[in-house]
């Protein structure tokens, strides 16, 4: 599972990734990084829409099928898990042409103990940031509710290391995947199938954090702070 993250700010997202600050960007302070990031917020993703090449765009977290009654279903729609991707009605459309990329500098996940749930951050060893598996979708809005485009993260099963905080990881994308993953036009649904897999245990590293990152109020960089 995936359920909190740290986004890239606006520098590091023009450095390391050469793509222009997009136009939808929300109202608040965005060009910051976001170290809290949480499911219904709108954020930073990566995408090929139609004839245009890559862009950067904001979308709310939490997939909303086209085919949804109410925009609430994204809460629940948060993650795909990859082994089914490919044939859960809610996602197989998009896995076949509406994929993107979530550009983090980690994320969060929580181990259960005795004395409860404690935090962890996990990051890429050698890496500043790394992009995610994701979908995309459009929903045209139902009895006057505004249309809503929202994405989702595919989940694979934890690595080594992952798997004494949880049983599922995001999906971490090599660099010389990315652009066959964003080619909408790329349907080879077996090909894209074997991208999904559990990154290198050996690259990756955690440790514990603050329980303030439990609340989504609390977005600053102390909550990367070991504990």
């Amino acid at each position: 599972m995936c359920g909190r993250y740290v986004t890239p700010g606006q520098a590091e997202i023009e450095r390391d990734w050469h793509y222009g600050w997009p136009g939808n960007s929300p109202e608040r302070d965005i060009a910051r990084i976001i170290y809290n990031a949480a499911p219904t917020q709108r954020l930073p993703v990566f995408r090929i829409h139609g004839e245009r090449g890559p862009e950067l765009v904001w979308l709310r977290w939490g997939l909303i099928p086209a085919w949804a009654k109410d925009a609430a279903i994204g809460a629940k729609m948060i993650n795909a898990r990859g082994e089914t991707v490919a044939e859960k009605p809610a996602f197989r459309a998009a896995f076949k042409r509406r994929r993107c990329l979530v550009p983090m500098k980690g994320f969060y996940e929580w181990k259960k103990t005795a004395s409860g749930k404690v935090p962890h951050y996990i990051q890429l060893m050698n890496a500043d940031s790394f992009a995610v598996a994701g979908l995309y979708e459009y929903w045209p809005g139902k009895e006057g509710a505004e249309p809503v485009e929202s994405y989702t993260i595919i989940t694979t099963d934890a690595n080594e290391m992952m798997a004494a905080l949880h049983d599922r990881m995001p999906v971490i994308l090599a660099g010389k995947d990315h652009a066959d993953w964003l080619d909408p036009k790329n349907e080879r649904t077996d090909t894209l199938q074997v991208m999904l897999k559990p990154y290198p245990p050996e690259d990756m590293r955690a440790y514990p954090v603050s329980t303030r990152v439990n609340s989504p109020k609390n977005d600053d960089p102390e909550l990367l702070s070991p504990v």
